[in-house]
């Protein structure tokens, strides 16, 4: 399917956010307690802009991280669904019938019963509904970043990508729902629904239409190294503004809790490891090739935190513990891909020849 270089990636070939994303999210959090506390007036002013109990600004800022995402997904690349069916099945089947449901096991463990002399009832339900969403959004922007880190089939990734997206828009409402319910925490099915409908349907189509427009007029190449390029710096931007604003507001629960950070890190750290080694033994036991392998079992460890963090908040609120959990899962998610990207490039030579 793709040629493939002699020559191991290395973290360094990583963008520079990329590669720094945890010191960003950290500088980001610094940031953000400081200025709920120094200067409160600023973060509620701008919580005042609401529209259907949507926040106008973060809705904005949100929109600007996905956008380049869904910008750069190519559709039609769907139509090569069978050039790799047996990494296409392991990753579609660990992604959307086992990881959501053993996030919610893990978390639920960990929040409701091994940490309950630790965290508040209530405040465990919400870290448990962060989790739930974290684990039923499978990752999208980051995964080429991984494939290409382990040297993997650049074609089946965007492949799985694209397969994720279309089955996220079916999937995820009624994954969160069942999910939320299981948990007692009640969210009504319409909000669920308009959260869908602002960080995925419309995001979607406008990457869609904006990608088929602009290659219909300039060219694939100027799009991708033209367009693609101008645009892409607008993602780690809105991230950034989007956690500094989380952390005005959560400043007193982390000045007052730090070790709540700890404690949620856990079982998403846990989670990681779990579905990356169910679905990479699963890839060597099928002897499917180490180019297929290593990004399958990337794409489903790792997650799409950002409509996470935005599902989170319109569904309970810049303020809420699940908003939290999701942050804390951008915290942890570069040095654990990072170390799976080892583990998979040491361990190469146990799977067959690159397809």
């Amino acid at each position: 399917m793709t040629t493939q270089s002699n020559s191991s990636p290395t973290s360094a070939d990583m963008g520079v956010f990329e590669r720094y994303l945890s010191v960003w999210v950290a500088i980001a959090i610094a940031a953000g307690i400081a200025l709920g506390q120094l200067a409160p007036a600023v973060p509620e002013a701008l919580s005042r802009f609401e529209y259907a109990q949507v926040s106008i600004p973060i809705a904005v800022l949100i929109w600007a991280m996905i956008f380049p995402m869904m910008a750069q997904i190519d559709f039609s690349a769907i139509a090569g669904v069978r050039c790799q069916p047996k990494g296409l099945t392991i990753t579609t089947t660990v992604n959307w019938l086992i990881k959501p449901f053993t996030m919610f096991a893990l978390a639920w463990l960990f929040f409701m019963v091994i940490f309950r002399p630790f965290i508040p009832e209530e405040l465990a339900s919400q870290y448990l509904a962060g989790a739930i969403l974290l684990g039923a959004a499978p990752c999208t922007a980051m995964v080429f970043v991984w494939s290409y880190l382990t040297r993997g089939d650049a074609a089946y990734t965007l492949v799985q990508v694209a397969l994720n997206d279309v089955i996220m828009l079916f999937a995820f409402a009624p994954l969160v729902v069942f999910l939320l319910g299981i948990s007692n925490i009640q969210v009504p099915w319409d909000t669920v629904i308009l959260s869908v409908v602002l960080y995925i349907v419309i995001p979607l189509a406008a990457g869609y239409f904006t990608r088929k427009t602009l290659i219909a007029k300039y060219g694939t190449e100027w799009y991708d190294n033209v367009f693609m390029k101008r645009v892409g710096p607008i993602t780690p931007i809105g991230l950034i503004i989007t956690l500094v604003l989380l952390f005005a507001f959560q400043g007193d629960v982390i000045l007052n809790n730090p070790l709540h950070i700890v404690l949620i890190a856990i079982p998403l750290i846990i989670q990681t490891f779990l579905i990356f080694f169910i679905a990479y033994g699963w890839a060597k036991a099928w002897r499917v090739p180490h180019n297929v392998a290593a990004p399958g079992a990337m794409i489903g460890a790792s997650n799409f935190f950002e409509l996470a963090v935005a599902a989170a908040i319109a569904l309970f609120g810049l303020q809420s513990g699940a908003a939290l959990a999701t942050v804390v899962g951008v915290l942890v998610e570069v040095p654990l891909m990072l170390a799976l990207v080892r583990i998979a490039n040491k361990t190469r030579q146990h799977f067959p020849e690159n397809a």
